[in-house]
């Protein structure tokens, strides 16, 4: 393989303290090199995928025997859609360093190799539950996303319900999560709640997703036009009352939310729930579950409050196990 040439931005300064340590045993001169091509991976990843790939397989044709060479080889090849191969770096590193982080990852490329069963078996892995609570949130959109691939969208939707439905000002994750309950309510057959959770997902996301194009094509039954990409056009076509926005914008300007609980609703899922539990338990919450049309007006911005009001039971449930 051709040694792509490095980028003059790619210095080895900017690379992370942790990863230039572990390269300190290296003569300098390649730790240097080692070290900008980690950097140009990392700087390319969201708009060069391939090109990133090269640079760290570049590193990794030198270094192969460092975790965090072998982890930046899987991760670029996740994201330039290389699955088996970022499977087979990532479970590398992982043999190297002992981490569980990368694990969301892992069960993804075994979606994207078209192995749903097999991302869902991740969930069980012993490091699942030893994942911080933005890697558990991340595990659990990709199982959600398996569940659906398997034709289960009912167990989807319980996987996610209680994390989305927590309490407390957004998380970072927030966009994410609330897209993948979306698309989860959606192949349910509830679209009055996905057009909901679509629009909670577009006004916390920087239009970095097609959230709001997709809230306001369910709820009009035509594609967003081009010059109505804002979350505040989509407020205005889901809700049809200009007050009903301005409530829900007001509701997150308040600063007196605990988020504290919604930390506490992802560290304390349960290990494993099997297909057969998840589904049972969603079919006893739709029991109780009746979407209002009606009710999209109320929270088209924290759809939380409502969402519980459809579903009591929804902040008493632990989720099953994207």
């Amino acid at each position: 393989m051709q040694t792509p040439p490095l980028p003059d931005e790619a210095r080895a300064d900017m690379l992370d303290h942790d990863v230039r340590r572990s390269l300190r045993g290296l003569p300098t001169n390649l730790a240097d090199t080692i070290a900008r091509h980690l950097v140009a991976t990392a700087l390319l990843l969201d708009d060069d995928p391939a090109a990133a790939l090269a640079h760290a397989r570049a590193a990794a044709d030198r270094v192969p025997r460092l975790p965090a060479v072998r982890e930046a080889v899987g991760i670029a090849a996740y994201h330039a859609g290389e699955y088996a191969m970022a499977l087979v770096e990532l479970r590398a590193a992982r043999r190297m360093d002992g981490s569980g982080h990368n694990l969301p990852l892992m069960a993804d490329s075994e979606r994207g190799l078209g192995r749903p069963e097999r991302a869902i078996a991740y969930l069980r892995d012993p490091q699942a539950e030893e994942l911080d609570p933005a890697a558990r949130a991340e595990m659990l959109i990709v199982i959600s996303g398996a569940r659906r691939d398997l034709g289960q969208p009912e167990a989807a939707v319980v996987l996610l319900r209680d994390l989305a439905t927590a309490k407390g000002a957004p998380a970072p994750w927030a966009p994410r999560l609330w897209y993948a309950y979306a698309e989860a309510l959606l192949a349910a057959g509830r679209p009055e709640e996905a057009a909901r959770w679509f629009t909670s997902a577009a006004a916390v996301d920087d239009n970095e997703t097609d959230a709001a194009a997709r809230a306001y094509e369910i709820v009009t039954g035509r594609p967003m036009p081009e010059d109505e990409g804002s979350e505040a056009s989509v407020d205005s076509e889901v809700s049809g009352d200009s007050e009903a926005s301005g409530d829900s914008e007001a509701a997150w300007g308040s600063e007196a939310v605990d988020s504290g609980e919604l930390l506490d609703s992802v560290q304390a899922l349960p290990e494993v729930i099997e297909t057969a539990e998840v589904v049972e338990a969603a079919d006893s919450a739709n029991a109780g579950d009746s979407a209002d049309p009606g009710d999209v007006a109320a929270a088209v911005v924290n759809p939380a409050d409502s969402a519980r009001g459809d579903s009591g039971e929804a902040t008493e449930r632990s989720p099953g196990p994207s």
